[in-house]
């Protein structure tokens, strides 16, 4: 079975979001259960060749709408997996950022979705290797699955299956029709995108012409089938219910484990924790200034802050949890101003028991992970979500609202002395219950000592890793591909 992944961003050679994570990741656990998945993605000027052994593969002339262009498919390998990269002037090759406007990344994306396709001819071609699926994810690469629909007629292309995974509905690459006529993509005559006024959607034209969608995670492929979090694609969505899975995601458990992460200063796992994880507790105080305090909970928070995560009501809830209890906090991220803003005035307000740095620093969110006892994400939705598989696996407890991924990956405590519980889960989107479950999360810290262990032991116990995840995949690929005669 030969697939291939395409994605606007890829771990490690781009990195936006939780997107370059899962295109990272999959397509090696698929090759570790005989699969023959490999990924192409644009090859971005920031991206270092040398560091990563990328070398010029091939190269050949891509004739469209407005001409020609020269176009270069470098490659390497990660972790087995094959990585091709598309490099054509002026979309890609000079660029320093993933994503840049709307006038710019309209056509830039178009343009990929487009080269993917030509792209996958010429490794037939030059190396004898063709997909019998395409997997493409979100609305970067959604016309994938259009434009081969419009080749079906040619006998190589006529077998060849399409699933799209949705990793965020509320990013739909809307009202490109314009861009899309100017490339000379035909017209989208699906009776669902006509009816729903969507043919200039890119994302709706994927989920319309897809063989498969899928989400990650089961609960989110139910919540987008309603208007509070379909984002005027529900109905659309509701049109591929019988074709519609979710899957939930997976992380790297070999890469992120506590027993061998060189970015922590006491290696730990499931049996010796107890004794070992508070080592990483005092290097992290002591790292952002914040006083070394054994029996004070320390409450992380590594994440993109964005509306999205529900940031606007956690800060109230902070503050008041600042104001009345001896805990610590330590947030690290960027996203938007008015949020980063607010994190600074509260750790301006509170700099004796909180800190804020506005970065992205892939070696210190381990050291948080490692060392704070809470883990906050109070998302308003979150299609799967990382960070709380990230503080499970590495024994930090997390405080998440009950929607999504996070609905369907942590075990809300059971408030007694049973076997349940990973972490502790609010519904209302609303500060006082963000303040109410810290709350509650912090006299459980400080009153139930052995329950506190039994869900760290839980949490690190859990299954994270992608192997069902990618049996999941690897039937669905089958059946579609059966279904299409692959």
């Amino acid at each position: 079975m030969n697939v291939l992944f395409t994605s606007a961003e890829v771990y490690p050679f781009a990195k936006v979001g939780g997107l370059a994570d899962v295109v990272g990741s999959l397509p090696n656990a698929l090759r570790n259960i005989g699969i023959d998945a490999r990924v192409i993605m644009p090859g971005y000027g920031f991206i270092d060749h040398e560091k990563y052994n990328i070398s010029l593969l091939f190269s050949f002339t891509f004739n469209h709408t407005e001409g020609s262009s020269e176009v270069k498919i470098y490659t390497t390998i990660y972790q087995g997996v094959p990585i091709y990269f598309v490099q054509v002037w002026p979309y890609f090759g000079d660029d320093s950022e993933v994503y840049t406007d709307w006038h710019w990344d309209s056509p830039r994306f178009i343009f990929y979705n487009q080269l993917v396709l030509a792209a996958a001819w010429e490794l037939k071609q030059r190396l004898g290797w063709f997909p019998q699926v395409f997997h493409v994810n979100d609305w970067h690469t959604a016309l994938v699955p259009f434009l081969i629909a419009e080749n079906r007629h040619l006998r190589e292309w006529s077998t060849v299956a399409t699933v799209l995974t949705i990793h965020n509905l509320a990013y739909q690459g809307s009202d490109l029709g314009g861009w899309m006529w100017k490339a000379g993509i035909p017209e989208r005559n699906h009776p669902d995108l006509i009816y729903q006024n969507l043919t200039d959607n890119m994302l709706a034209i994927g989920i319309a012409y897809s063989d498969i969608v899928t989400t990650v995670s089961s609960r989110y492929a139910i919540e987008i089938q309603y208007p509070n979090m379909g984002y005027g694609l529900d109905s659309m969505i509701r049109t591929r219910v019988a074709d519609l899975y979710g899957i939930l995601n997976g992380i790297d458990v070999e890469k992120w484990d506590p027993a061998i992460d060189p970015h922590i200063v006491s290696n730990y796992n499931v049996e010796n924790f107890a004794e070992k994880r508070i080592a990483n507790k005092h290097h992290l105080q002591e790292y952002v200034g914040l006083p070394t305090k054994e029996k004070t909970p320390v409450i992380g928070i590594v994440s993109r802050l964005v509306w999205q995560k529900g940031f606007d009501l956690a800060i109230p809830a902070l503050r008041w949890l600042l104001t009345s209890y001896d805990v610590q906090l330590v947030v690290l991220g960027t996203g938007e101003a008015e949020v980063e803003n607010a994190f600074v005035q509260l750790a301006n307000d509170f700099s004796w028991k909180a800190k804020s740095l506005m970065e992205y620093d892939a070696a210190f969110a381990q050291q948080i992970y490692a060392g704070c006892d809470l883990f906050l994400m109070p998302s308003k939705f979150e299609p799967c979500g990382i960070g709380q598989m990230m503080s499970m696996r590495y024994g930090s407890l997390p405080v998440v609202r009950e929607t999504g991924g996070l609905a369907d990956t942590v075990d809300n405590y059971d408030n007694g002395n049973g076997e349940r519980g990973t972490g502790f889960v609010f519904s209302w989107e609303e500060p006082q219950a963000i303040f109410g479950t810290l709350e509650w999360a912090i006299q459980t810290y400080e009153n139930r000592p052995e329950a506190w262990q039994r869900m760290q032991r839980n949490a690190m116990s859990g299954d994270f890793s992608w192997t069902q995840s990618a049996h999941r995949y690897e039937d669905l690929y089958k059946r579609i591909a059966d279904k299409r005669g692959g």
